[in-house]
This record gives C-alpha cells, structure tokens and sequence, in this order.
C-alpha cells in the first residue's frame, strides 16, 4: 500500500442514520440528506456523491495531463459517470463507467488524456483492481 508523504487537505464529515440520514461537513459547505438509491426519499445517496466525486478528480486528472502534453483542455469537457450497486456471490459490489467528452479533440489525443488522467487521478487509483471500471470517449 502507498502512503502518503505530505496531506495536501483533508475532507471531514459526519453521517449519522446511514442511507436513510444526513451527512455534513465541518465547514457546513456541504449539509445533505441521504436516501436509499432508487427510493422516494428526499435526499441523495453514495453511489451519486461518489459518482460527482470521481468525475470531478478525473476531469481534474485530464487537466494536468492536458497542461503536461501542451494540449488545450476543451471549456466543454465532461464526464458523466454511472456507478451501479449490485450483488454477486461475495455480497454487495460497486462498478463503473466514466464516459467522457473532449469535444473537438482529436479521438488519438483525447484517448491518450483519458489514458494518463486514469493513471493519475486519486479516484482511479483507489479503484484500481478493486471494481470493474469502464471508460469511454464518447
């Protein structure tokens, strides 16, 4: 396991009710109710926070790949992510697909972005032969 030499931030927050609760941050920045994914209930769940989490590191990661290669990061780039919940024979299990635009980037040199910001990006890295992760260029 690789550990970390310097912290460069450290996100705090507090759950309490588990998927039917609220979690905050001790900044207050964020202050969520949580729901159990696919009930009527008012808030959002870990399966989406970790989605928005991933998606946004990743786009992070193609930023500093792009700035490493002298390659414009289009204004308009975005990464829809889908992060299922499922069962298998071991219990519950997570999986994912990032789908990513770099609209006018040639497919050779956006593929190649991707490619390098999954290498690189904390998210990826932590899911890294731990779930099955698909991305695609869309």
């Amino acid at each position: 396991m690789n550990k970390i030499e310097n912290v460069l931030y450290t996100g705090k927050t507090r759950t309490t009710g588990g998927r039917d609760g609220a979690a905050r941050s001790d900044d207050c920045r964020l202050d969520i109710k949580l729901s159990p994914p696919g009930s009527n209930g008012p808030g959002t769940n870990p399966e989406q926070l970790f989605a928005a989490g991933w998606s946004a590191c990743f786009i992070g990661a193609m930023g500093r790949a792009a700035k490493d290669k002298r390659v414009l990061l289009p204004a308009d780039t975005a990464v829809n992510a889908e992060v299922d919940l499922g069962t298998n024979e071991g219990g519950f299990q997570l999986q994912a697909r990032l789908n990513v635009s770099l609209p006018g980037l040639a497919r050779d040199v956006a593929q190649e972005l991707i490619e390098t910001a999954h290498q690189i990006c904390p998210y990826s890295k932590m899911s890294r032969g731990n779930i099955d992760v698909t991305i695609n260029l869309v």
